[in-house]
């Protein structure tokens, strides 16, 4: 999205790989009944609480084994490989475990309590949730035993050939031990044949997966957040010189919801240990302007030296900003997981080129963010595939249901989307400028822009804490500071291929209307659409074509809201019924561009204003003297490193020199203390000679 006076351009990008996914495993349903409702969900969403029983295989040339023989790196490539199979079968599947001391004797012992998985099968059941899980037929020798070894031999003949499978794994720090299992038979009834021993990483306090966010509106301060095994404050160093020091936070299952006898994923087999999650506000900061980093403390390590920018101010004249909805995340493997969404690895990379080549200002995530849904250890694999391009420009969300709902807790609606989370884990990772706890709206201002951000999924009906709050945000803007305002939130209030909360849609909409709100962001449903300026399913402008054939809005004269739902940037894609629901309201599933004249500012003593071009012209020099100072910014920061640089290579230069000065008085010495040995074993010498010569 590009935003500049007196024009701003909205660009989304459809993403053609947004094709595959998996559904939502409901608590409804017994396992067999959900597939039944959701064919595309994986057999792996429900493999912790499955019956394990034992394998009856008496083959005792089993193995398995991977490639690293010592401690984990913070992100590695494991080659696993299982050996001495006897009869190679397509149930066979290797399992990463993490914690390693996963153990059956652990499970609860109801099956009444596995029920949120969609699962009530007999016990025992495997307790520890894999974090993700290949099939050995991944490797397309293993079926046909292209690969052998032998694995009894006399005399040197071979008496018994046996089959090899190796796959790799996608690892980053988790921080706990994980060992790899190798299992037969299937998801549906898996039972152990071996597993590794515990692999630990070398690391397991390292600073990680860092990402930057805005705390305000001036653009001179930012929050860096990161992860690690560490509950010690570390510290962040940036802008050559300067530090700040991290507040700690972390979580607990005592944070987590669930309900009365039937424990929640995230309060119980999706748990896992989230570390400490530090953050350091970064201040004295220009705007729009790049600064180097890094964090971590001398006692933990250091991450690598990376570079932010931050964003323009409120009231600079442009604004550049990708947005997207319900992204979650893939593995970079073959592996399943509970919960994939493959079209996020290709808006990952689309957003860091579109970050490299077109200088975006900042990203905003309207909800359903990693879909982690109570399974803990998804979250960090999220931030980790986001932090390319998090970690460079401001990375602000809003929360979604996927994160925030649960039965009992306060959300509006009560269902089990969060697997027990309700928003603690979104509201740790993704520190927010909120007012406080479990108020996740916030508004910002970034350039010619004013983002009104919403929680749909906490209470937003006429006279709540939240509807009032909107209200007075919305009817606080400056227009000549910022002349566009941005409604966001996660469920949609139009949409054709999905019914909306009609209820939300009646109480928001006519305070968009009032406080002539721009352009209204949602995400939710799993595609894109952009709606004509719509109020109470009705059309009130449509767009025309420019010269590029892109859609154009003239909003010189308002008249209502334009909404776009912007869910396409990881699920696979909602499709649109033959006839829309709201096929009055549906325009074109393209860009386009919304044209508004900027409210000329008011001259003091005057009552005529300027004209438009000279209002047109006047924004150029100040856009143009905007950039030359920050320009000049960059050239002085860049002055200041080189000249720090200059006198440390200076003073390093005199140490040097200082002790080639001492080396050579020391040679010196050295070689006058030699002559002076010289001189005496010359004159013993002669002496000794003397005596001989005179005795002879």
């Amino acid at each position: 999205m590009e935003f500049s006076k007196p024009h701003f351009l909205l660009s989304l990008v459809s993403f053609s790989s947004l094709i595959f996914s998996l559904a939502i495993a409901s608590p409804e349903y017994h396992y067999d009944d959900y597939r039944k409702h959701h064919p595309e969900v994986s057999e792996f969403r429900l493999i912790n609480r499955r019956e394990l029983t034992d394998c009856l295989d008496p083959n005792p040339y089993l193995y398995i084994r991977t490639n690293m023989t010592s401690t984990l790196p913070n992100e590695a490539y494991v080659t696993v490989t299982v050996g001495g199979v006897l009869v190679p079968d397509s149930s066979d599947w290797i399992g990463m475990i993490s914690p390693s001391n996963s153990s059956v004797d652990a499970c609860p012992g109801s099956s009444a309590n596995y029920i949120q998985t969609g699962d009530v099968s007999s016990l025992p059941l495997l307790c520890h949730y894999p974090v993700k899980a290949q099939y050995v037929s991944n490797d397309p020798s293993y079926l046909s035993c292209s690969k052998q070894e032998c694995v009894a031999q006399i005399g040197g003949i071979c008496l018994q050939y046996a089959c090899i499978g190796t796959v790799t794994f996608h690892v980053i720090n988790i921080r706990t031990d994980i060992t790899f299992v190798f299992f037969t038979g299937g998801f549906a009834l898996p039972c152990v044949l071996r597993q590794t021993n515990p692999i630990k990483f070398t690391n397991p306090s390292a600073p990680l997966y860092g990402h930057v966010s805005s705390i305000d509106s001036t653009g001179t301060s930012m929050r860096l957040t990161w992860v690690s095994g560490d509950n010690t404050p570390q510290q962040v160093q940036y802008a050559s010189g300067k530090t700040a020091t991290s507040t700690v936070k972390t979580f607990t299952t005592a944070d987590m919801c669930s309900s009365s006898g039937i424990p929640s994923p995230a309060k119980d087999f999706g748990w896992h240990h989230p570390g400490y999650i530090h953050s350091a506000i970064m201040t004295g900061l220009l705007p729009c302007t790049t600064y180097s980093y890094k964090y971590g403390s001398a006692s933990v390590g250091w991450s690598s030296t990376l570079s932010f920018k931050t964003p323009p101010a409120s009231g600079a004249t442009n604004l550049t900003f990708a947005v997207y909805g319900d992204m979650g995340k893939a593995p970079l493997d073959q592996s399943v997981e509970h919960y994939i969404q493959p079209g996020s690895t290709s808006v990952t990379s689309a957003i860091t080129r579109d970050l490299d080549a077109r200088h975006i200002d900042s990203v905003f995530h309207i909800g359903d963010i990693s879909y982690a849904t109570g399974f803990l250890v998804e979250w960090e694999f999220f931030l980790k595939q986001i932090e390319p391009y998090a970690s460079r420009v401001p990375c602000m969300a809003a929360i979604g249901n996927h994160e925030r709902d649960y039965p009992g807790s306060g959300s509006v609606y009560s269902l089990t989307d969060s697997g027990g989370e309700c928003g603690v884990p979104y509201e740790t990772y993704f520190q927010m400028p909120v007012s406080a706890k479990d108020k996740p709206w916030y508004s910002i201002e970034q350039g010619p822009v004013h983002f009104t951000v919403v929680s749909t999924e906490n209470t937003w009906t006429s006279g709540s804490e939240q509807y009032n709050w909107i209200a007075a945000d919305l009817a606080s803007v400056n227009r000549k500071t910022t002349p566009w305002v941005v409604f966001a939130g996660h469920r949609q209030m139009y949409s054709s291929s999905s019914d909306p909360d009609s209820t939300f849609t009646d109480t928001m909409e006519p305070l968009l209307l009032k406080y002539k709100v721009d352009l209204a962001l949602f995400g939710h449903v799993h595609n894109y659409e952009r709606s004509c300026a719509v109020y109470q399913q009705q059309c009130k402008g449509m767009p025309t074509k420019d010269a590029s054939g892109i859609d154009t809005y003239n909003n010189n004269n308002y008249t209502a809201p334009i909404q776009v739902v912007v869910g396409m940037a990881g699920f696979s894609l909602d499709s649109f019924p033959s006839t829309f629901v709201n096929s009055g309201t549906s325009a074109v599933h393209d860009r386009f561009r919304i044209i508004k004249q900027i409210p000329r500012r008011e001259l003091k003593g005057k009552e005529s204003t300027a004209s438009e071009e000279t209002e047109l012209q006047i924004q150029r020099i100040l856009h143009k003297i905007n950039s030359f100072t920050h320009q000049v910014s960059e050239i002085l920061e860049a002055g200041k490193a080189l000249f720090k640089d200059l006198t440390t290579d200076f003073e390093e230069r005199l140490i040097s020199i200082h002790r080639e000065q001492e080396e050579i008085k020391e040679i010196r010495a050295h070689d006058s203390a030699n002559e002076a040995a010289g001189s005496l074993l010359r004159n013993a010498q002669f002496h000794l000679f003397q005596n001989v010569h005179e005795d002879s």
